[in-house]
Formats: structure tokens, C-alpha cells, sequence
């Protein structure tokens, strides 16, 4: 969902402000074998962050994680994406692109694109095979979304509006009373030459809007009766009417 993207922009922050460096590893709620982590192993993990890291993951906003990383002085950013490019992506990822994913196996043993996207919207829990359908996916951006403290970023904003959102992250360092001692002009410079979607290990694309390609007539109603208004809530429509 933009995860990568970001990731590449925190690299390039360790080019303007000295002394940091961003965390290897992300902090994740959920294994990779797809169990869900306990709330304190999760809390522990962010705490663990070292002064000068820049940490980065994949966490709820649960009370708990958010009173420790909304701390002032902190710097949080969440990037979220338009729900209908994520399942593609996340079919693509899952079927041709990571072998250990834990759909992949699933995915590979259905006949199409097709029956997989079905599925990806829907939702799975049988066989041992557990997946929320894409209105839970989205249940936990909402909740980063009322966040005053958290600079959310749409993916899509990211890639069409790329300067101005590049230099709103950079504000949103400074608002903090840290001045970046890089000139704004270079450093918006350095930024946009860290951003290079094609070595990411997700990259396919790198487009936005590319779920019309792929979705049906039969996709856009099971994804209207599974996600209701999501959609319009998020701002990516008016209504349902799309």
C-alpha cells in the first residue's frame, strides 16, 4: 500500500539530517507466517527504536501505540492507497511475486486473475487460510486518519503530486522546532532521486488508477456489496456510483 515508497523517502531523510539512519527491519503486527502479534511485543518493538532511527512498520493505532509515538517532538507519516490499486497489487505480490506469501499457494491453485481478485476482496477463513476482506483491511487507516498528530499521505498523492507532498513531509520535521540544515531546495533534490519505484521488490507499475484495467463489472459490484460507502469514505469517490 506505499509502504516501499515511503521507505525510499526516510532513506533519502538520512541524507539531509545527519545521524540518523532507518531501522532495517519493520515493526509488524502481523508475523510472516500470519499470526498476529501480542500487543506488548508490538509496544516493546517501537520502544526499541534507538534515539536517531528512524523506525517504520506495520501497527495498528491502538491506545497504547499511539500515546508513544505521538509524543511531541516525534515525526509519524502514514501512507494509505486507493483500496481497488491495493487488492491488485496484493494478487500480483502474493501470486507471482513472493512464493512464502501466505496466499500464494491458494492463489496459484485458482484458475485466474479473476477468482483471485474475487477472493481478495471478499475475504478468506477456511482451511487453515485466514484473511479479512478489504472493509477490515481498511477499518485500521481510519483510525491513523484521526490522528492530529500523524501526517497521513495518500500513495496517490505521493506519485502526481510528488513535490508538494515531499515538501509537506519536510514541514512536518520542522514543525517539531528541528530545522533541517539542508538547504529546502537540495533537499527536496536529494529526495526525488531516492525515489526509484522500480527497485523496490514490489514494483509492478508504479501507476495509479491501474484497478480499472483489471476490474470487472462483476469486481466493481462484489466490491460494492463487500466495502459499502469505503470508498466515499476515504475520498476516493463521490458515491457508489463508479
Amino acid at each position: 500500500s506505499g509502504s516501499h515508497l515511503l521507505l525510499q523517502i526516510l532513506n533519502g531523510f538520512c541524507r539531509i539530517m545527519p545521524h540518523t539512519y532507518v531501522q532495517a527491519e519493520p515493526v509488524r503486527t502481523i508475523t510472516k507466517d500470519g499470526e498476529r502479534r501480542a500487543a506488548d511485543k508490538i509496544l516493546a518493538d517501537l520502544r526499541s527504536t534507538p534515539a536517531g532511527a528512524i523506525g517504520w512498520g506495520y501497527v495498528d493505532a491502538t491506545p497504547e501505540n499511539v500515546a508513544f509515538l505521538c509524543q511531541p517532538g516525534r515525526v509519524n507519516y502514514f501512507i494509505y492507497r486507493d483500496p481497488r490499486d491495493m487488492l491488485v497489487s496484493h494478487v500480483f505480490f502474493a501470486t507471482d511475486m513472493h512464493e512464502g506469501h501466505g496466499m500464494h499457494a491458494y492463489y496459484q491453485n485458482l484458475p485466474d486473475f479473476n477468482e483471485r481478485l474475487k477472493v481478495a476482496i471478499t475475504g478468506i477463513d477456511r482451511d487453515g487460510l485466514h484473511m479479512v476482506s478489504v472493509k477490515q483491511r481498511y477499518e485500521g487507516v481510519f483510525q491513523w486518519l484521526d490522528q492530529p498528530a500523524v501526517m497521513c499521505i495518500r500513495f496517490e498523492h505521493l506519485i502526481n503530486d510528488r513535490d508538494v507532498m515531499l515538501n509537506r513531509m519536510l514541514e512536518q520535521v520542522e514543525k517539531t522546532g528541528y530545522q533541517i540544515p539542508t538547504p529546502r531546495e537540495k533537499a527536496l533534490e536529494i529526495l526525488v532521486e531516492t525515489i526509484q519505484p522500480k527497485k523496490s521488490k514490489t514494483f509492478r507499475s508504479g501507476k495509479t488508477g491501474g484497478w480499472r484495467e483489471h476490474f470487472t463489472d462483476a469486481h466493481k459490484a462484489l466490491f460494492k456489496e463487500v466495502a459499502g460507502d469505503l470508498l466515499a469514505r476515504l475520498g476516493y469517490e463521490q458515491d457508489n456510483d463508479w
